[in-house]
């Protein structure tokens, strides 16, 4: 059984930073993208960032430089570290999968930002 648990999001200042981490298990991790996603109240969910299977990453442009997802195979997690927090960035963060022809989602994690 797929199942992706967030962790890490918290209340930080602008200009601080944050990691947030995404504990995968019920599939073999090592062999899928994993993606960053998040919604904002008011907001569409946005694609943040994603990880392939052999190490690629891209990057929204609102993130790009400040972000960085990376992951580590042998723990089953994908990382999301984050610099130069703005106000902007405040939102729900959620971990993302597609596997076994379906779209798993973890449960999110509040980041908010104080100006």
């Amino acid at each position: 059984q797929v199942q992706l648990v967030e962790s890490g999001g918290d209340l930080v200042q602008s200009g601080g930073s944050l990691r947030l981490s995404c504990a995968a298990s019920g599939f073999t991790f090592s062999n899928y993208h994993m993606s960053w996603y998040r919604q904002a109240p008011g907001k569409e969910r946005e694609l943040v960032a994603i990880i392939t299977s052999a190490g690629g990453t891209n990057y929204a442009d609102s993130v790009k430089g400040r972000f960085t997802i990376s992951r580590d195979n042998a723990k089953n997690t994908v990382y999301l570290q984050m610099n130069s927090l703005k106000s902007e960035d405040t939102a729900v963060y959620y971990c993302y999968v597609r596997a076994f022809a379906q779209r798993y989602w973890g449960h999110g994690t509040q980041v908010t930002v104080s100006s």
